[in-house]
């Protein structure tokens, strides 16, 4: 019993280490620990959606190419989308929450002129953890002229809960590519809020392979309280929106979100990226409801900048 418990540890460990040599250190030593269920990357704990988008023309982005494997589940696209030629794809997780040694790996790549804003059916529940740990991984590809969008539900961390959660962004100078995330860490139940074991959240941009953004939150409450004044301190929820868009105005950008954004019941703020390439968006809050509508918010001003038309926000659950 012992030998083959070694030996899924070794197989997982092998696993993760050839999956991304930049997990970090202490994420690769708890996917060293034995799982009481399947192992890592086991059956229904590896999703994958690999998915291409194109455009003819002036015709409607298309859906060209997917990969789907459980948990990751798609019946389609929609083209209900204000935008023209946009294309929605929803991504849905017929297991219901996110569990120890789950590995999710989502790749969107957006040919030339098309356009497409990809999100989920519901919220990402990160279950309770006794052993290894959960990665959340999203490459977003972006060519020339082509506009995507990842606005994924919101980020629900239960308690002793371990997450990692990388994102990656490459894109051409003329593409825009907006990604927006809202993490909630007080979970689904009665334990106290930042009751989760670790957190650990990198986001990369690169613009023709040159590194505009590189954001990263680390947050191990055992270790130190995320609710000091130079973490979240009294507040309960972060929201983030990433708007790259290298051939936009970025203080014209930053100033219209920074605007709308004081309607809102958050504190909040807007920042130029490095060589102008876009605009980033913290905002913090007691409920997730308020930074969730901050975050759209910012996300439909962004649109409306961008593209002229804002964002379908009615029926996203707010």
């Amino acid at each position: 019993m012992d030998a083959d418990a070694d030996s899924t540890d070794d197989n997982d460990a092998a696993s993760d280490a050839a999956t991304d040599h930049t997990i970090p250190p202490v994420f690769r030593e708890y996917g060293t620990q034995h799982l009481p269920q399947s192992p890592a990357f086991g059956h229904g704990k590896n999703g994958v959606a690999d998915l291409v988008v194109a455009r003819d023309g002036d015709n409607p982005t298309r859906l060209i190419s997917d990969l789907v494997k459980v948990p990751y589940h798609l019946t389609g696209t929609l083209d209900s989308d204000p935008v023209e030629g946009m294309t929605t794809i929803c991504l849905q997780d017929p297991t219901g929450a996110v569990t120890q040694g789950d590995r999710q790996t989502l790749s969107v790549e957006a040919r030339p002129g098309s356009r497409a804003h990809v999100t989920t059916q519901s919220a990402t529940k990160i279950q309770t953890m006794k052993a290894s740990y959960a990665h959340l991984d999203a490459t977003l590809v972006a060519e020339s002229g082509a506009h995507l969008e990842y606005i994924p539900g919101s980020t629900i961390l239960n308690e002793d809960a371990r997450c990692l959660q990388t994102t990656t962004v490459e894109m051409a100078p003329d593409a825009t590519v907006i990604v927006g995330d809202v993490f909630v860490p007080n979970g689904l139940t009665d334990h106290e809020p930042f009751s989760f074991d670790h957190f650990h959240s990198r986001l990369e941009a690169r613009v023709d392979d040159t590194l505009v953004c590189a954001d990263a939150v680390d947050l191990r409450p055992d270790e130190r309280d995320p609710r000091d004044p130079a973490t979240v301190g009294e507040h309960a929820v972060v929201g983030t929106l990433y708007v790259f868009a290298p051939s936009a105005d970025a203080d014209e950008l930053a100033d219209a979100i920074h605007d709308r954004l004081t309607d809102h019941e958050v504190t909040a703020g807007a920042s130029v990226l490095k060589d102008d390439a876009g605009v980033t968006v913290r905002a913090l809050g007691d409920r997730s409801a308020d930074v969730t509508a901050a975050v759209e918010a910012a996300w439909d001003e962004a649109r409306h900048t961008l593209l002229g038309t804002g964002a379908p926000l009615e029926g996203r659950g707010r």
